[in-house]
């Protein structure tokens, strides 16, 4: 969610920041703009819609320019338009501000400086810290962006340009991630590694509380009392060849084929020579997991459905008893938690707003967290008391996928250690599914190498308003991934339902030609999962069934079959996945929609 760029060195600062929000696209948005101080003046360039239109105004402009802000909005206060955008300024226009997150107390800011004076232009949020930063400013940009922020309450990382300061900029960090980039003679903020990394890979992370102040020669970081902070240099060890799409003609398409080298690398060190899973760098010890009597896997979306089949995997194998919940409703529910919980947090980004709340009521109440988490250095990873990183590498389509396979065979290795620390796994069956485990990447590149009959059920779907997607037991945690999916990137209204419940009130809205996409792949649910099949055949539906390769009984139920290569039940999730992720590509692609930026999402959900 929105996107923040900025610039001082000696670069045209219009190509650094048009070039760095470009690497932010992923991140969803509806409008961008620029501040740069031009000359003797500020120009501020900014407008509703893509990047590109930024890019047409630009054209028309004559800007020489070595210093700027820029920003890519989500709206959240005021709809998305031209006033709206970022950068907000002063009313003299020679302080220009840009946000992410939310000012949760604008209202009575706004009120106080309308008291004072202030007129305002826009519906947002963010527009008062310009003014607030006018009123406190006296010469010194630093400590009137001190004063401004004591004032506001919400989530807020800002990138600051005075026209009266036009050899510095300023940068705060509270509950938003933002990154400075380090260069020669240069230096760069931005809210994520990308929008720099085509010109550094020296980062340093900000900390909750923090602030810089930073000319093109030096930083100086701070906390908000002005008290000077040591920072470690953050380097960054991938490559943005690797955030780019190789030929492919979506980053979503690539990313689903990228998965078996995903899960490849994530298992990487963690199984050693003996055939055991080493956790060791993760720094869990076997008496933690003995004193565990509660475990809360917190999520959100795709990671919330990846915690569902974790839930599963280690009640079955660690026999510990999990509450898998959404974060957002998480900390609201006045949660049972102490010492002998443990909460695993599930963020692809590590910038989840919600999830990171859940972690920090958590450590609150003396749980220890363990974060499963695809990005180094990320809030999550940083405040957890263990890690378990998922190396996906870099996942820029909105609609997740390689996130969810690693993220889904990261919880199945912790459930298995957590067991062999228990004792309650014996070695037959750790060793058998842990070879399942490990076979996982060759069974996905089978599936990925035919998918003729994936694309045909998709141009059937592709033409519907509806469509239910019904399984039970791990199918089920599996139906409302694939669920989300569809209407993510396609637009189509989707439902996932656990199949028993058919008779309880989704029945009454299948009709003729309704799809129903039918997930059979679990061996002990079999019998009762043609039953529901055929409620739904009874009622008009059309069948597209998932099930285990050598299954053809199934042919003689269902409309369409899709296979997969056979697994043991507790291991299907991350191969049936695959041709959910596939059948949604290929509909949305069929529908014309726009695959890597689907309307009104975002990529990181950084406010709640």
């Amino acid at each position: 969610m929105c996107g923040i760029v900025g610039y001082i060195g000696d670069k045209k600062s219009i190509d650094v920041l048009t070039r760095g929000l470009e690497k932010l696209e992923y991140r969803g948005y509806d409008s961008a703009g620029i501040a740069v101080v031009n000359k003797d003046e500020m120009k501020i360039v900014k407008c509703k819609g893509r990047l590109k239109n930024l890019e047409e105004n630009l054209e028309e402009i004559s800007i020489d320019s070595h210093v700027g802000i820029g920003h890519t909005r989500w709206a959240t206060h005021g709809e998305p338009s031209d006033v709206n955008s970022h950068p907000h300024v002063n009313h003299k226009g020679n302080i220009a501000v840009v946000h992410n997150g939310i000012i949760e107390n604008y209202l009575e800011i706004k009120e106080e400086l309308k008291k004072s004076g202030y007129s305002f232009v826009s519906e947002t949020d963010t527009e008062v810290i310009p003014y607030l930063i006018d009123m406190y400013y006296d010469g010194d940009l630093k400590k009137a962006v001190m004063k401004a922020i004591k004032k506001l309450k919400g989530a807020f990382a800002l990138g600051v340009l005075s026209l009266d300061e036009k050899d510095k900029l300023i940068a705060v960090r509270k509950d938003s991630p933002l990154i400075i980039g380090l260069g020669e003679g240069e230096n760069f903020i931005a809210s994520d590694i990308p929008a720099v990394i085509d010109w550094t890979k020296d980062i340093y992370i900000l900390e909750n509380g923090e602030m810089a102040e930073i000319t093109k020669d030096h930083v100086s970081i701070m906390d908000f009392e002005g008290n000077p902070i040591q920072k470690k240099v953050y380097k960054v060890t991938w490559d943005i060849d690797e955030a780019k799409k190789g030929g492919y003609d979506h980053f979503m398409i690539k990313e689903i084929f990228e998965q078996p080298k995903a899960i490849k690398d994530t298992l990487m060190s963690r199984i050693d020579d003996s055939g055991k899973i080493n956790l060791d760098n993760i720094d869990i010890k076997s008496e933690d997991i003995k004193n565990i009597e509660k475990i809360y896997i917190v999520a959100c979306g795709t990671a919330y459905h990846a915690g569902l089949v974790g839930k599963a995997l280690i009640e079955k194998y660690a026999r510990i008893p999990v509450l898998t919940d959404i974060a957002s409703e998480f900390r609201y529910n006045n949660p049972f938690i102490d010492e002998k919980t443990l909460m695993i947090v599930v963020s692809q980004s590590g910038e989840t707003a919600d999830t990171l709340a859940a972690l920090r009521l958590a450590k609150e109440k003396k749980a220890k967290v363990l974060a499963v988490c695809n990005v180094v250095g990320s809030s999550i990873s940083r405040e957890a008391d263990y890690v378990f990183y998922t190396w996906a590498g870099p996942e820029i389509a909105v609609a997740s996928t390689k996130a969810y396979t690693t993220q889904v065979v990261s919880l199945a290795l912790i459930a298995l250690y957590m067991a062999d620390m228990k004792g309650t796994i014996d070695e037959f069956e750790y060793k058998k599914v842990l070879e399942e485990v490990k076979v996982l990447p060759e069974k996905i590149e089978k599936i990925l190498e035919s998918q003729s009959n994936i694309k045909s059920a998709a141009s059937y779907i592709s033409k519907s308003s509806d469509i239910f997607y019904i399984g039970r037991g791990f199918d089920y945690y599996l139906a409302m991934e694939g669920s989300l999916k569809l209407k993510e990137v396609s637009y189509i209204h989707s439902e996932a339902m656990a199949a028993g419940e058919l008779k309880h009130g989704t029945l009454a809205l299948i009709e003729e030609n309704t799809p129903v996409l039918a997930l059979a792949t679990q061996d002990f649910l079999y019998d009762k999962m043609i039953s529901n099949i055929k409620e739904v055949k009874a009622r008009g539906a059309y069948t597209i069934a998932l099930a285990k390769e050598g299954n053809t009984e199934i042919k003689g139920v269902a409309d369409f079959i899709i296979y997969i290569p056979s697994a043991i039940d507790e291991l299907t999730a991350p191969l049936a996945v695959i041709p959910l992720q596939l059948l949604a590509y290929y509909v949305a692609t069929e529908r014309g929609c726009d695959v890597d930026k689907p309307r009104n999402l975002a990529k990181s959900v950084t406010v709640e």
